[in-house]
């Protein structure tokens, strides 16, 4: 459990990543899955669901920066 720990303290981005992209992928099932898309939209959709999360903790993660350079008195 302490790797785990570790992991997610290391690397703070991509883990809220894997978590927001997990939780959006399964709302996009729960909500569409009685549509009827076939494998290769589901595929996809999937896909650029996780891209968006990615995007979301990236454009998310631009304030950090500016904290850091405060905190080291960089500013």
């Amino acid at each position: 459990m302490d790797t785990l720990k570790n992991w997610i303290l290391k690397h703070p981005n991509l883990s809220a990543w894997i978590v927001l992209a997990a939780g959006m992928v399964i709302l996009l099932v729960y909500e569409a899955r009685n549509v009827g898309l076939q494998g290769s939209q589901w595929f996809w959709l999937i896909a650029v669901t996780i891209l968006v999360a990615g995007a979301c903790i990236w454009i998310i993660s631009w304030g950090d920066d500016d904290e850091e350079e405060t905190v080291n008195g960089n500013q």
